[in-house]
């Protein structure tokens, strides 16, 4: 995915002169004059990052974040803010906002966050994608499929499995080879390391 980012701010000269140093550094941009604007037109699947001013018209940058928010979208996000709007802009920071950048800004400072920015979504992203792929593949499994898979993560061999739940060893052996192919995994090592992942993320 290319990098894309959205600035959100009611001033032209701030979007003019934010677009033109991001383009400096071959980061495409895409300018919004309110936060009514750019919420009208989500959800937008391109964007990498936001650049979005704390004081607009109608809606302020950390309303516009929040809507964001509930939306699901989990797009960093940078503020910018004058010097009476820094409290605000540090309880975006605790609300989940990737930082904020005090006007009159650097110019290296504000590109250089923005493509940090833009690589910690990445991060995000791909691990969200990781976990619905586990989820995915958790929900394929048969009821008996999980009764196995749990058995099998707590160290339990074949025939403990198979007296564990009443079975024939023949069954439990064809029921563990499917939850690994289900999994995506090529043993029992395999499927407790995705197990203590699904864990950490809270799956």
């Amino acid at each position: 995915m290319g990098s894309l980012i959205d600035i959100v701010d009611d001033e032209e000269v701030i979007r003019d002169a934010l677009s033109f140093l991001l383009a400096s550094r071959g980061v495409q941009t895409r300018t919004w004059a309110s936060g009514e604007e750019f919420l009208a037109a989500q959800p937008l699947d391109d964007m990498t990052c936001i650049i979005m001013d704390v004081r607009m018209g109608a809606l302020s940058g950390p309303e516009v974040y929040e809507r964001l928010r509930i939306m699901g979208s989990e797009v960093p996000v940078i503020f910018l803010t004058g010097h009476a709007d820094v409290p605000v802009a540090v309880r975006t920071l605790k609300a989940g906002a990737f930082d904020f950048v005090e006007k009159p800004f650097n110019d290296n400072q504000i590109v250089d966050l923005a493509l940090n920015a833009i690589a910690a979504g990445q991060v995000v992203q791909a691990q969200a994608e990781s976990r619905r792929d586990l989820q995915a593949r958790r929900a394929s499994l048969s009821a008996r499929e999980v009764e196995v898979m749990d058995l099998m993560l707590t160290g339990a061999m074949n025939k403990q499995i198979a007296d564990n739940l009443g079975i024939a060893m023949r069954t439990v052996e064809a029921h563990r080879g499917k939850v690994l192919t289900k999994m995506g995994v090529r043993n029992a090592l395999e499927l407790a390391a995705i197990n203590r992942l699904q864990e950490k993320n809270r799956i």
